[in-house]
């Protein structure tokens, strides 16, 4: 069994990999919702990522609202 991250760094990097992993699930979903599967892509950076899923829910949510 690995031992626990102590270093900072080694946190840090463990936890942004879960949330690109996280991210990545959250906009492969949205990209189907619209289908719009191009909006996903295993490369992006984290901000890029985020920037479609913002505009994925605002899409939905104009969806919505009709």
């Amino acid at each position: 069994m690995k031992p626990a991250a102590t270093k900072y760094g080694e946190v840090e990097e463990q936890l942004g990999r879960q949330t690109a992993r996280l991210q990545a699930l959250r906009l492969r979903t949205l990209a189907e919702k619209v289908y719009q599967p191009n909006q996903y892509a295993t490369n992006l950076s984290f901000e890029e990522a985020g920037r479609r899923i913002d505009a994925l829910r605002a899409e939905i949510e104009l969806a919505d609202s009709y």
